[in-house]
């Protein structure tokens, strides 16, 4: 009888102990050690070819590899196909996680129904039944005619059945809920999503078939399961949006293949999900009364700006300690701009409520919203709307000077496009040509910008 294999292994980073502890020594985590039993099993009889004693490895120079082998085939979605760097890359392992209901399953089976017309797909489903899936594809509309099923959770039956069928694309829906029989533990534990994970790409790298895995996130939000999961894959993406919205946004949070935090703009419908072209469009969907306290801005997501609105609302406090609240933005970022105002803006909100809000649920990361924030602060507090037809970003510093932030021209060329006639930017972000019908003022300091408004 082969002995089993008694480890602890942390679930944030996946380090490994020999005993239980309360903290793990390596991402100072505490309560995150769980235990796991592996059995140290001989070869595996239903191994599919490929695997290590099958073949010998050859070793090659980096410029004799072929790049013609492995071309991209888009997903059927531009959005979609945008995240993930500009289609699908055959042999990758994509992570697609996201809260329940966000749209996960509806997206992947409108994909794979598009994909199987051209090349052979495969769907497998672990936590719906064949019944529940077909009901879904008949609900949206879609004419999965050449889109094969299968309902199974064993990893080594399931790659058994992928070398007969040979698809191009396989999705697994959900990896939480896949076992291996080798591993004594239950699926969804440590070991089982570590193991299954790691089996299903190496399956899908020697037989250069993308496999499209689909993740469940925990309650704070972030991929369930060993972070280890993260780190074997090729692409990990979140589908992210609130029930009671119908737009969803899609982000690549790792990505072998293409640009990181690109982002794609998904309309919930009856028939399922749809792209939204221009994302812009949706979130400056602004009242033709000037309002105090909301100016526009232009992130840079990925490889392409885009334009939100914030808000911010000042009001007096009648509570001994004001309240700050930022929805969409960094509270520790609200609180330093706070004191910047105070220090370098001679406005001082010690007893005011400050409330932010970044409209359209979008979650903005970057430090080009210092200025747009503190002009929509000044706004509010003095009771003065901004003009409808001005844009701003930059980062500020804690000296007061306005910092240039990347992409700065391609931002002012996106707001021109969409009729926007003035602009405050950094100075060193000032264009080289001037544009047509659009005034750039260009500042270096938070006065300056206070005073240009």
């Amino acid at each position: 009888m082969a002995k089993n294999k008694t480890a602890y292994v942390c679930t944030d980073c996946g380090s490994e102990y020999s005993r239980w502890m309360g903290q793990c020594n390596d991402c100072k985590a505490w309560n995150t050690i769980s235990e796991f039993r592996q059995a140290k099993a001989p070869a595996r009889s239903g191994n599919f070819s490929g695997f290590a004693g099958a073949t010998q490895a050859q070793v090659q120079t980096l410029d004799t590899i072929d790049l013609a082998d492995l071309p991209r085939f888009s997903s059927g979605f531009l959005e979609f196909d945008r995240v993930l760097g500009g289609g699908i890359v055959p042999g990758s392992a994509i992570l697609i996680g996201g809260e329940p209901g966000a749209g996960k399953s509806t997206l992947l089976l409108q994909t794979m129904c598009a994909l199987s017309k051209s090349m052979s797909a495969l769907y497998i489903t672990g936590e719906e039944s064949l019944q529940q899936v077909a009901m879904r594809a008949n609900r949206l509309g879609l004419k999965a005619d050449n889109l094969k099923l299968l309902s199974e959770t064993s990893v080594e039956n399931i790659c058994h059945i992928a070398e007969k069928e040979q698809p191009k694309i396989i999705v697994i829906d959900s990896i939480q809920v896949m076992h291996m029989a080798d591993i004594q533990s239950a699926p969804g534990s440590v070991s089982q999503v570590r193991e299954t994970a790691a089996y299903l790409t190496r399956f899908a790298k020697q037989h250069h078939v993308a496999m499209i895995l689909v993740g469940h996130v925990t309650k704070d939000g972030s991929l369930a399961g060993p972070k280890v999961l993260e780190h074997c894959i090729d692409c990990s993406i979140m589908l992210e949006g609130s029930t009671d919205s119908r737009y969803r946004t899609l982000r690549g949070n790792k990505n072998r293949f293409g640009a990181v935090n690109e982002l794609g703009v998904f309309a919930m419908t009856g028939t399922g999900l749809k792209e939204v072209k221009n994302p812009s469009a949706i979130f400056l969907t602004r009242s033709e009364e000037q309002t105090a306290g909301s100016v526009v801005m232009v992130l840079w997501e990925g490889t392409r700006p885009l334009l939100v609105e914030i808000q911010a609302l000042v009001d007096h406090s009648a509570l001994g300690n004001p309240r700050r609240v930022a929805v969409g933005a960094e509270q520790n970022r609200l609180s330093m701009l706070l004191a910047i105002l105070h220090r370098h803006g001679g406005l001082q909100m010690n007893d005011q409520d400050v409330f932010v809000n970044v409209v359209g649920g979008v979650k903005v990361t970057e430090t080009s919203i210092d200025l747009a924030l503190i002009l929509a602060l000044v706004s509010s507090f003095r009771d003065k709307a901004l003009p409808q037809d001005l844009v701003v970003f930059g980062e500020v510093g804690l000296s007061g000077e306005i910092r240039p932030v990347p992409s700065g021209q391609e931002r002012i060329y996106e707001a021109a496009k969409h009729g926007f006639k003035r602009a405050i930017v950094p100075y060193n972000n000032l264009p080289k040509q001037k544009i047509d019908g659009m005034e750039v003022i260009g500042v270096k300091k938070l006065s300056e910008a206070i005073e240009a408004v």
